[in-house]
């Protein structure tokens, strides 16, 4: 049944696969074992980050194409949301679900327009037009303030089942890990938590049928792959188009969380950044990078200064160390992590894990030297 589900795409190394059922179950009972509000927006920040970067790696890791638009997907998800549910007076799933299709349909469009005239070209000139287009729209979505409200984003309201006011038990309920109020966040976590386990296993699954198998033959022989008959442009832009949707349903997501978009929040640069980091750290060409990437790079990003201000404070009477500590020193702290593990871990993490293998038994292992009651026969020699 588990190997069905992850379509037969096992980690194939013991370490990997207990480090990803901790972080599994971490993140499905996060709002039980982590409580506290901050801890809820960075559990539920690095699943949006889980989707979004499993969506960019069946661009990158699995096709071979580096794109700088992607981001401009999740902002068309994130703005849909936004708009749809920002010019009614009272939020309904109809008009939620109304957001989600209308940005699942531009995103379409527009991946589909840049898919078909730029994937002819190669390399670094598709990545130029990606980021000559991403930046267009983030121009376009700052300015046009009557309809994004500009710089200043939007804020909405969103159904009451997934408002933070909605209750279903005045009381706080008692489990085995603690106690948690059953309110609106505590459902729209799980609402987020689902959804990304949904496009997880259906990247997962895309990338281990034969589609993808010919996406991975595109990554290496483009020429080759086409001698035998594939038309490389088309399923790069059926790439493209797909890895499209799922990040806009990644910022779709986003917004739901947040209740609030603005050009900063989904269509800065800084998160393609970020989304280029964690590809590295994971390992590119594989999903289970993206859940172990992203749960490192947010978690760096959440607790890094915290983490710098108490050892600030542990080392107040060394020389030059709480200068380097402070908190405001964090994002060279940050860029030192990536050097480091880019060093260790040139294949990403789970490139590292699963080099890994576990001896094999003593029972297992031939003997040494003959039969492991005696010593060695010796072999006979031709006359």
């Amino acid at each position: 049944m588990l190997t069905r589900l992850l379509s037969k795409d096992l980690p194939r190394s013991p370490w990997l696969a207990a480090l990803l059922v901790i972080l599994f179950l971490g993140l499905a009972f996060a709002p039980f074992l982590f409580p506290g509000v901050k801890a809820l927006n960075v559990a539920a920040k690095i699943l949006i980050f889980v989707a979004l970067v499993a969506s960019f790696d069946l661009l990158l890791g699995y096709t071979g194409i580096v794109s700088f638009a992607h981001t401009m997907f999740f902002g068309i998800g994130a703005y849909g949301v936004a708009i749809a549910l920002s010019s009614v007076e009272e939020a309904s799933w109809s008009v939620l679900l109304l957001g989600v299709l209308c940005a699942l349909l531009v995103s379409l469009v527009l991946s589909l327009l840049i898919g078909l005239f730029s994937l002819r070209v190669k390399a670094i000139f598709f990545a130029m037009i990606t980021l000559a287009v991403a930046s267009a729209f983030l121009t376009l979505a700052s300015q046009l303030s009557d309809f994004t409200g500009g710089e200043d984003g939007l804020s909405f309201s969103v159904p009451e089942l997934l408002s933070p006011g909605f209750e279903l038990s005045e009381e706080p309920v008692v489990t085995p890990l603690g106690e948690v109020s059953l309110n609106g966040k505590l459902i729209t976590y799980y609402l987020v938590f689902a959804c990304v386990c949904g496009i997880f296993l259906t990247l997962l699954r895309i990338v281990n049928s034969p589609f993808g198998r010919v996406l991975q033959a595109i990554r290496e022989n483009d020429f080759r792959a086409e001698a035998l008959g594939y038309r490389t442009v088309v399923y790069r832009t059926l790439s493209n188009v797909l890895s499209a949707l799922f990040a806009t349903l990644a910022g779709c997501l986003l917004a739901i969380w947040l209740r609030y978009n603005g050009p900063d929040t989904s269509l800065s640069f800084e998160i393609m950044l970020d989304i280029l980091l964690i590809v590295v750290i994971g390992g590119m060409g594989t999903m289970y990078g993206a859940l172990i990437g992203s749960v490192l790079f947010v978690l760096a990003q959440s607790y890094l200064q915290d983490l710098l201000r108490a050892a600030g404070e542990a080392a107040a009477g060394v020389p030059l160390l709480p200068a380097l500590l402070t908190p405001d020193r964090w994002l060279l702290w940050l860029g030192l992590l990536f050097v480091l593990s880019v060093y260790y871990f040139p294949t990403g993490i789970v490139g590292k894990l699963r080099e890994l293998r576990l001896p094999p038994p003593r029972s297992a292992r031939p003997p040494q030297g003959g039969d492991a009651g005696g010593p060695a026969k010796p072999v006979p020699r031709r006359p």
